[in-house]
């Protein structure tokens, strides 16, 4: 915990190496402070097929599973500080966003709680 679940448009590895942008992604979610650096996990879905706002122009979207008890200002900070990384080393991708999720303790349940 947590999870950052990234849904991309394939295209955008022809910009950026697969590796690097998990590397994006982790280092933001670790300058945040919220996080161990050895809890935190991130994977990419890309997709060949989508559309967005019907038409097909690249896209990047961080869907951030995180743990309840975070403010809502913290939790502002975790997507803004992802969504920054990523247009930082996507400059011109014109959709990048985040989002928070949370994971409520009365009904997680992980191999650890064994």
């Amino acid at each position: 915990m947590p999870h950052f679940v990234t849904d991309c448009s394939a295209s955008i590895f022809k910009l950026q190496l697969e590796g690097s942008i998990i590397e994006t992604i982790h280092a933001a979610a670790k300058s945040t402070g919220l996080f161990s650096e050895h809890d935190i996990k991130v994977r990419i879905r890309p997709f060949e097929n989508y559309s967005t706002g019907n038409n097909v122009v690249d896209f990047i979207h961080v869907f951030a599973y995180i743990m309840e008890g975070r403010t809502d200002e913290q939790k502002m900070n975790v997507s803004k500080s992802i969504v920054k990384a990523l247009v930082s080393i996507f400059p011109n991708v014109p959709n990048i966003g985040a989002n928070i999720i949370e994971f409520e303790n009365a009904n997680y349940f992980n191999r650890n709680k064994l």
